[in-house]
């Protein structure tokens, strides 16, 4: 297999694909990063902490302090929605929690990516408020649950009232507030209570 040569390239476009690997995981980046010392110095500009994918480090390991603080300082949209779950449901501020998720949202990340992220966040929820977060489970299943099903965007394929297979519920096509109440239904379902690693309110 033949293997393209990156550094004949203009060096705006290496800084793009540097940027492109950066938002696809770290294990990548760093691995771009021992190529050679010219991309090595591309990778560590600090813009590129904009399209670092921090949800994608296993939530096991403890990542620098200083990296999350420099990758929210250039608006990644990792971090940004990351502060935004932790302010809704870890410190009760709804309203500023989703006004992060919002700015999350308007870096570009499409809703079908947003979806991914809340289904991969694990570790928002301290451990000791493990029975808050069932007692909110519950509450959504009983009361926005059915509005999933009784909304006729597009026709039910089968229901099902405690989130085993919501994804399966409806087709692509449903309407934006399904979707929505799906994502959320996943969230709930997939979601391990576990102990805060980071306070992002240090951000």
């Amino acid at each position: 297999m033949d293997y393209f040569p990156i550094l004949e390239l203009p060096e705006e476009i290496q800084a793009l694909v540097v940027e492109r690997v950066a938002s696809n995981s770290f294990q990548d980046l760093y691995g771009l990063r021992a190529s050679c010392n010219l991309i090595k110095a591309l990778a560590d500009r600090r813009s590129v902490c904009h399209f670092n994918d921090v949800l994608s480090v296993p939530c096991g390991l403890n990542m620098h302090a200083e990296l999350l603080k420099t990758c929210y300082a250039e608006r990644n949209p990792s971090t940004l929605y990351m502060k935004g779950v932790q302010f809704f449901f870890t410190f009760n501020l709804q309203e500023e929690g989703l006004a992060f998720m919002k700015l999350a949202a308007g870096e570009g990340y499409e809703r079908a990516v947003i979806g991914k992220l809340v289904r991969s966040l694990k570790w928002t929820w301290g451990s000791l408020n493990g029975d808050k977060f069932r007692a909110k489970r519950d509450e959504f299943i009983s009361t926005i649950v059915p509005s999933f099903y009784s909304c006729q965007c597009v026709p039910i394929l089968e229901r099902d009232w405690v989130l085993w297979f919501i994804e399966n519920s409806k087709g692509d096509k449903m309407c934006n507030r399904c979707f929505w109440i799906k994502e959320v239904g996943l969230f709930f379902r997939e979601f391990k209570p576990m102990s805060v690693i980071r306070d992002t309110r240090e951000w």
